[in-house]
């Protein structure tokens, strides 16, 4: 499956996989790839055998290395144009941060500005040694607005939060790791086989007890006035009566490895 060039997806068993592809640029991201993003979660989130997606960056030097600045003379010149620009980033950030089903990020290299809020938009993030980490707006004079400060602050707390942000310096794995910027640090030519085994364990679970504890953590991190509990409740009973509910127990019993259909 492909979306234009410079995005690209395919599918391995339970896993989807989202590709960066832009590695002259170390994984720049345009316009048309963001576009792309958007598409590519759809489909992604209508195919019943994907359980789960991994996003990674072409290349060994970078994850996504932020915008494309080459691009930016033709998409990002007059003021209809950077809004157009801005609402499609958005749209895909707001994609990928919703995505019913679980994702991570497979980071090496350089994972910088745009690059680490794709990142953070993620439910893991696996990063091997040679990763490094900035938000460099501080440098370009750039805002954030709520929605990308609010997300720095639902991962990594406000006090780590503010260092990023006003420091704009590279922080390495380790850094990242105890911010809890990333879950997992691994050796760099340990990186593809540790997501490959991760990716495919999760994608082993059931996948309606998946949504359901995604769902409900994304609640709790609400206002509690805002926070669908009915939902929750809803997706939590789902499981319950669901044939993989019925087939968890039986294989606990027969000691056997659980296949689950989705239903």
């Amino acid at each position: 499956m492909t979306e234009t060039d410079k995005m690209l997806s395919r599918k391995e068993g339970h896993v989807g996989h989202m590709i960066f592809n832009n590695p002259e640029r170390h994984n720049a991201v345009s316009l048309a790839m963001w576009e792309a993003m958007v598409r590519i979660l759809a489909e992604f989130e209508k195919d019943k055998d994907v359980r789960v997606v991994v996003l990674s960056g072409a290349g060994t030097k970078a994850f996504v290395s932020g915008a494309d600045i080459s691009k930016f003379d033709s998409e990002r010149a007059s003021k209809d144009a950077i809004a157009k620009y801005n609402e499609t980033v958005e749209q895909a950030s707001a994609a990928l941060h919703s995505f019913p089903k679980p994702t991570m990020a497979m980071i090496q290299g350089v994972c910088i500005g745009g690059g680490l809020a794709i990142a953070l938009n993620c439910d893991i993030r696996i990063a091997s040694e040679n990763a490094r980490f900035a938000l460099p707006a501080a440098k370009l004079g750039l805002g954030y607005d709520y929605p990308g400060i609010k997300r720095f602050v639902d991962v990594v707390g406000p006090a780590f939060a503010k260092e990023i942000f006003f420091t704009a310096r590279q922080f390495d794995a380790e850094e990242a790791r105890v911010m809890g910027l990333v879950n997992r640090v691994v050796a760099n030519e340990q990186l593809e086989a540790y997501v490959k085994n991760y990716a495919d364990a999760i994608g082993a679970n059931a996948p309606l007890t998946l949504q359901a504890a995604k769902f409900t953590i994304g609640e709790a991190l609400k206002d509690e006035s805002k926070r669908d509990l009915a939902r929750v409740k809803e997706l939590v009973l789902g499981c319950f009566e669901s044939r993989d509910y019925e087939e968890g127990r039986r294989a606990f019993m027969e000691k056997r490895k659980p296949i689950f259909e989705g239903r």
